[in-house]
This record gives C-alpha cells, structure tokens and sequence, in this order.
C-alpha cells in the first residue's frame, strides 16, 4: 500500500470577483483541482434549462500537493487578482484526490499532432507526436488555456535543429514538446526547485533528457536561443521583458502566455521596441502574444 500524504486547500470568498475569474487564476498557480462552493446557507433548487446557477456567495478552493510553497502561490495570485484578497489556507488527510483528477484526465490534441497523454493511455494516431504526463507537484498537463495556447503554437512552428528556452517551465510540458517537436537543445528554467524536479523527471519519462537541460534562469546565456517561450504570468513578463529579449538571437520567436486578454496591451507593448508581434491567439479569455526579434 502506498504511503498516504496530506493536501494543501487554499479557499478564497469571490465576493466582487467572478469566480471563473478565480478558477482561472489558482489553476494558473498550479492548483490540481478547482471547486466551487456555497459559502452561506443559499440551496440551489431546479435550474431553468441552459443556465449554471451559482450561490450569491460563493467560494472557490483549489488543491494543491502537500509540498507547494504557500509564499509562492499567494504572491502570484495577488498580483493576478489583488493584493488585499483574503487567502485561507488548511491541510487535508489524503482522499485518492491524484487518482480522482487521473480518471478525468485524457489524451487531449494540440494542433495537428501534438498530444499530451497520460501514462497508461494510447493515442491512436500514427503521426502522433505524444508528450506523456500525469497532473503533478507543479503546473501545466495542457488543461489551462493558457498552456493549451502555448502547445498549439509549438505545434505549428518549424522547431527542427532550434534552441528553445521554456522560462518557467512548470511540469516541463512545453520543453518535452519542443524536443519532441525536433529542437535541437531545450532549456528548461524556472525559479521553484519543485518545478524543476519535475521538468527533470518528465524529460526522463519521455525519453528527451539528453536534450533538455533543467536549471534555474541564472545559468543561462544571453542571446543562446531562437525561440523563448514564458507562460507564466502578466506582470512577470513585463518585468522580464529585458531578460528575456537578451536570451533570443535576431531573428528569434518570442511566445508570451499566462495573460488575460485586458493585460495583453500592456505586455505587448513592453517587449514592443523589439519585436514584430503577429495576430494574438486565444482560449477563453486568456491570451498568446507571438512575435519576432528585430534588433
């Protein structure tokens, strides 16, 4: 039998905010599983056809693995939502819930012929270019539009013989599917040691490591690459958009991901001076800025 393990719960009250606005945003922290609840004593009785009725106070928690560094996931989801938003935090015994979010989990199509599988499943395509992963300790299985977005692209874009960087790699998806893709060398950074453990161990499983290399973003040299992708969050872009234009030889890709649509003008407009930027992508309402180096 396996060991069982606890579980972190993060509930938050949506009071002013729309509580898909919520989802969205502890999914984007790496939260394994979202739920909404009644956060009075408000019943919801038969619906009218094609409506979702929700509470007039409603709460959304997300879960996330024992290990996840509460800093971290606050920090990211005030500057996501707002720096005052009340965060609850508890810890739950183990309830099967990685098993439970595994069964509801598929082999899902990214382009053409990137798939994200996971293990224990068959993709029955021939063509198929088939990253394999299980929902993890750190973010991204493909789920989050957002990572949906970024997967699309690379399926569409000529990776064969490039040098990637995937600057806040999460599970590694995006730099096992640029490898897969024919990349030539992969760097794989992120500033969390368990988002590195992860990419690390998902490039094993996928047969890729020898081409992926998994570090923290200091080790990397400027203007060693010919695509950067980030899909990670609007104001860390910004801030970023220094570094990451330095790491991209002209004329390099920049893919930019984990955007809101009413945040894309303003990191566009950040890396502007020297990039080109193509028509902007979107699921839902997050947004894929693409563009190419100038200068």
């Amino acid at each position: 039998m396996n060991p069982t393990q606890d579980w972190l719960q993060l509930t938050i009250a949506a009071g002013s905010f729309n509580p898909e606005q919520l989802e969205d945003a502890l999914l984007a922290v790496g939260a394994l599983a979202v739920t909404y609840q009644d956060g009075g004593d408000q019943p919801v009785l038969e619906p009218a056809p094609g409506t979702t009725p929700l509470w007039s106070n409603v709460r959304v928690t997300g879960l996330f693995a024992a290990g996840g560094d509460r800093a971290r996931i606050a920090e990211q989801l005030r500057r996501i939502l707002d720096e005052s938003i009340a965060l609850n935090w508890d810890t739950l015994e183990d309830r099967e819930w990685t098993r439970a979010w595994l069964d509801d989990y598929h082999p899902m199509r990214f382009g053409n012929r990137l798939w994200v599988c996971p293990h224990g499943h068959q993709v029955a395509d021939a063509d198929a270019v088939i990253v394999h992963l299980d929902p993890g300790l750190a973010f991204g299985t493909g789920t989050h539009p957002s990572t949906a977005l970024c997967l699309s692209w690379l399926d569409g874009a000529d990776l064969v013989g490039k040098r990637v960087v995937d600057y806040g790699c999460g599970s590694g998806i995006l730099a096992i599917a640029a490898a897969k893709l024919g990349a030539d060398r992969v760097y794989a950074v992120d500033i969390d040691p368990q988002a590195l453990q992860a990419s690390t161990d998902n490039a094993m499983a996928n047969g890729v490591a020898d081409r992926i290399a998994v570090s923290p973003p200091e080790t990397l040299l400027d203007r060693s690459a010919d695509v950067v992708i980030a899909n990670i969050l609007a104001n860390p872009l910004i801030e970023l958009a220094p570094r990451l234009t330095a790491l991209l030889d002209t004329p390099g890709w920049i893919v930019l991901a984990g955007l809101l649509s009413h945040q894309a003008q303003s990191v566009r407009t950040a890396f502007t001076p020297r990039f080109t930027f193509a028509e902007p992508g979107q699921r839902e309402d997050w947004v894929l800025l693409h563009g190419t180096r100038r200068g």
